[in-house]
């Protein structure tokens, strides 16, 4: 006699937060969760980009929060949690996406600001708010953070980005071990190549008719997500079926 499969996570009326909310992958995995029903915290550097978003989800009874945060920052984050608590109270599923890349540069000649400048919004950053709201998460709820293929794999003149994302998997995976008592999920998000505005800083020449869309790694993440709580995806690669740029 056939096992009966566990029924689907329902999103519906969870409370999301998403870093670098405004564009890319982060743009479409907030989109995607607005779609399931998830009440939302968008948050990136400029509001802007965000507000047509909160406008189309809010007509769909969908309740946004947006909030510029620029996650380098202790006392922003803080704030970020703050209004987050008093908005909603708690968050079910937090997305910590928002990140930077820097031009193809030999170790010999990047500039030191835009080491600290990668290493602080990409692995700092996921650090802050994790920290700052995880006091807001129980049992059942989710950690995302987007790490990107570049986590386990070396690019040669990408050593800050690089760097940035290796120490984000450490982080990751010391969060996911720390977690499990607790009953919190943590994955680790390892997107390949995704026609995203990063590429115009990584490698403007590349070829993007060959990546995927930032909407195939929301729905594959969004997948993910409706797992039921007694099991979890650690660590998602989604590639293109094409290979390798």
């Amino acid at each position: 006699m056939p096992t009966r499969t566990p029924p689907r996570t329902d999103l519906k009326g969870k409370v999301a937060l998403i870093t670098g909310a405004g564009r890319g992958i982060g743009l479409a995995i907030a989109c995607a969760l607005g779609a399931e029903g998830c009440h939302l915290v968008l948050t990136g550097r400029s509001l802007r980009p965000m507000e047509k978003l909160e406008r189309e989800l809010t007509k769909q009874g969908i309740r946004v929060l947006a909030l510029a945060c620029d996650v380098r920052h202790p006392l922003a984050v803080k704030a970020l949690a703050r209004k987050t608590r008093k908005q909603f109270g708690r968050v079910d599923i937090l997305i910590n996406n928002a990140g930077i890349a820097h031009a193809n540069l030999p170790v010999t000649k990047l500039p030191y600001e835009t080491w600290k400048a990668v290493l602080e919004t990409n692995l700092n950053g996921t650090f802050l708010v994790t920290r700052e709201i995880l006091p807001l998460m129980r049992k059942g709820s989710t950690i995302v953070n987007n790490l990107s293929i570049a986590a386990t794999r070396i690019f040669p003149g990408s050593s800050a980005y690089i760097a940035s994302k290796h120490g984000a998997l450490g982080l990751t995976n010391t969060l996911r071990e720390e977690l499990r008592p607790q009953g919190i999920r943590v994955i680790g998000l390892l997107p390949g190549a995704t026609d995203t505005e990063i590429w115009n800083t990584l490698w403007p020449k590349a070829a993007r008719n060959k990546m995927m869309s930032p909407q195939s790694v929301a729905q594959a993440l969004i997948s993910s997500l409706l797992l039921p709580e007694n099991s979890t995806v650690e660590t998602l690669t989604i590639a293109p079926t094409g290979g390798a740029l």
